[in-house]
């Protein structure tokens, strides 16, 4: 129950999930004298759907993982994540610290046969719809080898979600599209990656070029990706701002707006990150999601939803048995 505003967004949203799914049962973890105030009036809901596992410690946003790892086994954290690992639940999702996040699931869950390091996986909006973007900051740094399996991966599991299995693109976020541009590691991905042929790989792919939806994944290491993810979100809050801003100046904008008001509404729910939020961490022997930590109560429902619904498709099993059956041909 963490994230930059704890229970008071994450329980809201977790009710507002449980509403949607009858068959759903979820455990809260964290401070029970903090997240039993918002479980009032909720009549609509049976008590067998919910239950609180109270945790005596909790991760701050800005601890190291290292000491988060070796200190707070008694943190929501730690304890979700151990439901998951000991198969008494399918899913954990956390708005909590990220690298924390990662460094517990690794030593809880481990990682696929043949997978070094998670990757941290989301959608963003382009103008053709969206495009799945990975690593977003489980991996400041990645090597030419990690590049490669995050695009496999990403390609794995983006194909069989698609209607007719159709294989999708993949691409490299660089400095430039030409072959010599980009850091070593980038410029030995590329060649990974166009030498496996099982992958749709277009090349590299620019700053701009993400957002035109250039290739159905883009891969990058985590910092380049966490940079690109908060930098979109900051300039369709910043769009949003002017819109509003330049529609209420005077009455003829109040009137154009009021006129242009379901356009600018579809727009607006196009580019709110609320709708994308719930970033899935492939990989791992487990379901883990993470959630933007200033999220509201529609963004953590959104990334609750990610969790039902990658719980539901077991996408670990889904990913390990693509990774068997490439192995083996």
């Amino acid at each position: 129950m963490g994230g930059d505003f704890g229970p008071r967004i994450t329980v809201p949203a977790t009710l507002d999930i449980l509403r949607q799914y009858s068959f759903l049962r979820v455990v809260l973890f964290g401070d029970e004298n903090k997240i039993r105030p918002y479980l009032t009036n909720i009549g609509d809901i049976p008590s067998d759907q919910y239950q609180i596992h109270h945790c005596s410690e909790s991760v701050a946003m800005d601890e190291k993982p290292s000491s988060a790892v070796r200190n707070k086994r008694d943190s929501s954290l730690w304890q979700a994540l151990k439901l998951v690992a000991d198969g008494q639940a399918n899913a954990c999702i956390s708005a909590g610290n990220t690298g924390a996040l990662v460094a517990m699931s690794l030593l809880q869950l481990k990682t696929l046969t043949g997978i070094t390091r998670p990757a941290i996986c989301t959608k963003v909006p382009t103008s053709k719809g969206y495009t799945h973007l990975l690593d977003l900051g489980a991996n400041i740094e990645c090597s030419a080898e990690q590049l490669y399996q995050f695009g496999m991966m990403a390609s794995l599991v983006v194909m069989a979600s698609a209607v007719g299995g159709k294989n999708p693109s993949v691409g490299l976020l660089n400095i430039g599209v030409e072959q010599i541009k980009g850091r070593q590691e980038i410029l030995d991905a590329a060649e990974l990656l166009s030498a496996d042929p099982e992958i749709d790989y277009i090349g590299f792919v620019e700053g701009d070029d993400l957002f035109k939806g250039a290739a159905d994944i883009v891969v990058c290491d985590g910092f380049s990706g966490n940079v690109a993810l908060k930098t979109s979100e900051g300039v369709a809050t910043m769009l949003s701002g002017f819109l509003k801003e330049a529609l209420s100046q005077n009455l003829r904008s109040k009137v154009a707006g009021l006129l242009a008001g379901p356009a600018l509404e579809s727009l607006q729910q196009r580019l709110d990150p609320a709708v994308y939020n719930g970033a899935c961490l492939l990989g791992l022997r487990g379901v883990v999601v993470k959630s933007h930590g200033g999220a509201s109560i529609e963004g953590f429902s959104r990334a609750l939803s990610v969790a039902v619904n990658e719980a539901h498709r077991d996408l670990p099993t889904l990913i390990e048995e693509r990774l068997l059956n490439k192995t083996i041909d």
